[in-house]
C-alpha cells in the first residue's frame, strides 16, 4: 500500500507566505530545443542498450551569502551569460529552467542548479569539475556587493574515481583546492570530514564557515528565508537582540538525500527512450510526480537513456537524477522540505525504485535536527511488504563547525525469505499491486506522500 505523508501543512504554509504574484510568476522555460543527448564521456550514445558506464553519484556545492548585503535580488540578478560561464567552468550546461518567487531551478546536462537570492546549490554528476566554478561565482558575487558567509561541499565516494578531472581525483585534492582558493583564504575557515567506513560506502563533507564567532541572530535567521524558520518553529521565542555564539550555517533547514544503486530492472527500463519517449511520461509511469505533490515539475529525458527532474514548492526543492544502465544503475532523490518525520517518505521512494542498496544522508543545524521526531538514519530495518526489507549496515554522524550536524546510513536489500517460485510470484504480485496503487491514487488526485 502507498503511505501518506502530511504535506498539507507545507502546502498551506506556502500559500499563506507567498504572494499571489509569486505564484502567478512561476515559469517553465525550455532552454534547449530538440533531443537531449547523454553527457559527453558517458559511453556510446548511439547504442540503445547503452553498454557504457556513467558516474551517477553527484558532487554538491552550497554557497551562502548575507541577506543584508548587495543587490536586492542577490544571486537571482546574475545574467544568463554569467550562469552559462559558471556551468562551463563546471563542465556542464543549462537545459531548462522553472522559477517561482523564491528561486530559479535549472536542470543541467549533468544534474541541477538552484539559485536563491542569497544562496546557490549546485549538483553535478559524471566527470564534471564543480569546484572550478567557485572562484568565478565569488567574483560575480563580489561585483554585486554580496558578503560570503558559508561554503559547503560534499560527495559520496565515487564508482569510477580514475575517470575524474582535477581537482576531483581525490578528496584531499578537493580540500586543498577549496582551502587555498584566493577568494576564500581570508574570509572563511574550513575543514574536511569523512563519514562511514573507508572500506565501503562513505561520504565526504567539507565546510568553510564564517570566522566571526558572534553574529546577530537577525542576520543568522535571514540566511534562509523566514518562512522555513516559521514553518519549523525554530528560534520563535528568542529575542532579536540575543547573540548567537555559533557558525553561520544555514539555519532552520534539513536536507535529505538518498543515493540508490542497482534499482529494479523493470523500473530502470522506464528511463530508456525506447520505453518512455519523454521526461513527463517517465515521471508518470514511475510515479515520481506523486513524491512531490503540489510542486511545479521540470522533467527531462536523455537519449538513449537517463532522466533528470527538478520540482519546486514555495522555498523547497526536490531533485532526482537517474542513470538506468545495468553497469552503473543509480537513482538519487534529494529535498530540503522540512518534515516532522522522514520514514514514510524514505519508504515511498524505495517503493518506486526498489534498489539493492542505498546511502541516506541528512544535514542541518542543531536546532533543525533537534526539531525532528526521529532521525531517518536511526531506523535499523525498513520493510517493503511482499517484496523484502532493507537492513542498516553502517551508520555515522558528526558535528561540523560548531553546529552543522551530518548523518549517514547505508542499507542493503534482503528479499522475502520464501521458496524461489513463491518468491518470484510474490514479487510479481507486489510489483503489480504497487503499480495499481500508484495508478489509483493518481486517478483520485492523491499523492505518494
Amino acid at each position: 500500500m502507498i503511505e501518506a505523508i502530511l504535506y498539507e501543512n507545507i502546502i498551506s504554509k506556502s500559500r499563506d507566505d507567498a504572494t499571489e504574484d509569486e505564484y502567478n510568476s512561476s515559469s517553465n522555460n525550455s532552454i534547449t530545443d530538440g533531443e537531449i543527448s547523454l553527457p559527453i564521456g558517458s559511453g556510446n550514445e548511439s547504442d540503445d542498450d547503452f553498454p557504457g558506464v556513467f558516474e551517477g553519484p553527484e558532487k554538491t556545492m552550497e554557497v551562502v551569502f548575507r541577506s543584508d548585503k548587495g543587490a536586492i535580488d542577490g544571486l537571482r540578478s546574475l545574467s544568463r551569460n554569467e550562469l552559462d560561464i559558471l556551468c562551463t567552468k563546471a563542465s556542464c550546461s543549462i537545459i531548462s529552467c522553472i522559477s517561482n518567487g523564491h528561486m530559479d531551478a535549472y536542470v543541467l546536462s549533468e544534474s541541477s542548479l538552484f539559485v536563491y537570492k542569497h544562496r546557490l546549490v549546485m549538483k553535478t554528476c559524471g566527470t564534471t569539475t564543480l569546484l572550478r566554478c567557485l572562484g568565478t561565482l565569488l567574483e560575480f558575487a563580489d561585483k554585486a556587493g554580496m558578503e560570503l558567509t558559508w561554503v559547503g561541499y560534499s560527495r559520496k565516494n565515487l564508482l569510477f574515481p580514475d575517470e575524474q578531472q582535477a581537482p576531483h581525483s581525490s578528496f584531499d585534492d578537493e580540500v586543498k583546492y577549496i582551502s587555498t582558493h584566493e577568494q576564500l583564504q581570508n574570509r572563511l575557515r574550513g575543514s574536511g570530514h569523512i563519514l562511514g567506513p573507508v572500506t565501503g560506502d562513505h561520504w565526504f563533507v567539507y565546510v568553510a564557515d564564517h570566522p566571526n564567532p558572534t553574529m546577530p541572530i537577525s542576520n543568522h535567521q535571514n540566511l534562509i528565508s523566514n518562512s522555513i524558520l516559521n514553518r519549523t518553529n525554530l528560534l520563535a521565542n528568542q529575542p532579536q537582540s540575543e547573540q548567537i555564539s555559533k557558525s553561520s550555517t544555514p539555519s532552520g533547514e534539513r536536507t535529505i538525500n538518498m543515493m540508490m544503486f542497482d534499482m529494479d530492472p523493470a523500473v530502470a527500463n522506464l528511463f530508456y527512450k525506447k520505453t518512455c519517449r519523454t521526461g513527463k511520461e517517465m515521471t508518470k509511469q514511475a510515479g515520481i510526480d506523486l513524491l512531490c505533490p503540489g510542486a511545479q515539475i521540470d522533467d527531462q529525458a536523455f537519449t538513449p537513456c537517463g532522466y533528470s527532474m527538478n520540482a519546486i514548492l514555495h522555498d523547497a526543492y526536490f531533485t532526482m537524477h537517474i542513470t538506468p544502465q545495468q553497469e552503473c544503475s543509480y537513482a538519487s532523490f534529494e529535498t530540503n522540505t522540512c518534515l516532522d518525520k522522514y520514514s514514510p517518505l524514505v519508504r515511498n521512494v524505495l517503493k518506486v525504485f526498489r534498489p539493492k542498496r542505498f546511502v541516506l544522508t541528512m544535514f542541518g543545524d542543531l536546532l533543525a535536527m533537534d526539531n525532528l521526531r526521529s532521525s531517518p538514519t536511526d531506523v535499523r530495518s525498513i520493510p517493503l511488504p511482499l517484496y523484502g526489507h532493507y537492513s542498516r549496515t553502517s551508520v555515522s554522524s558528526t558535528q561540523v563547525e560548531n553546529d552543522l550536524c551530518c548523518q549517514m546510513a547505508v542499507y542493503s536489500f534482503h528479499p522475502i525469505e520464501v521458496g524461489v517460485g513463491n518468491n518470484k510470484m510474490a514479487v510479481d504480485w507486489a510489483n503489480k499491486s504497487n503499480n495499481k496503487a500508484v495508478s489509483n491514487r493518481r486517478e483520485r488526485g492523491h499523492s505518494l506522500n
